[in-house]
């Protein structure tokens, strides 16, 4: 965990004059990545992740903070990655999402506000006979496993 506590301090340092961009994860993982996910309120470029790289990579070779081979990897997360933060969510706002609960059902929905502890998302709710009607539904955060921005190529 130091080795992460270090890399978020450098991360930091060097975004800190970009207040739209944040860190998502740090992660040592056990093949030897070290894996550094950002984002941004617009979306990030490729050049901020390369100099967040050059950055990060420079001082934990000066600093000699990883005494076994390593391979950085800075990036976005992906477009299938689950929304980890508040910030995440706020930043998708508008779109449309799937929301897995902790009891394995499933919730799609426009995405329309993350509150203190929940987000509110707008659902087609069907009933049997019936047609479908928008419906606004409140989801506790505690209760939701994992959300995904659902991509649509219409």
């Amino acid at each position: 965990m130091q080795v992460e506590n270090r890399v978020i301090e450098l991360v930091e340092e060097k975004i800190a004059d970009r207040p739209d961009l944040f860190i998502v994860s740090v992660r040592f993982l056990k093949n030897g990545v070290l894996e550094i996910l950002l984002d941004g309120d617009n979306g990030i470029a490729i050049e901020d992740c390369v100099q967040v790289s050059r950055h990060v990579g420079f001082h934990l070779e000066e600093e000699n903070v990883i005494d076994k081979a390593y391979r950085l990897e800075v990036s976005s997360p992906g477009i299938d990655s689950p929304l980890l933060l508040n910030r995440q969510y706020e930043k998708n706002i508008g779109r449309d999402v799937q929301v897995k609960m902790q009891d394995g059902t499933k919730r799609e929905g426009q995405l329309l506000a993350i509150n203190d502890g929940s987000i509110s998302i707008e659902e087609k709710v069907k009933e049997k006979g019936k047609k479908a009607v928008l419906q606004q539904a409140e989801i506790p955060l505690e209760k939701i496993k994992e959300t995904k921005v659902l991509i649509s190529f219409k």
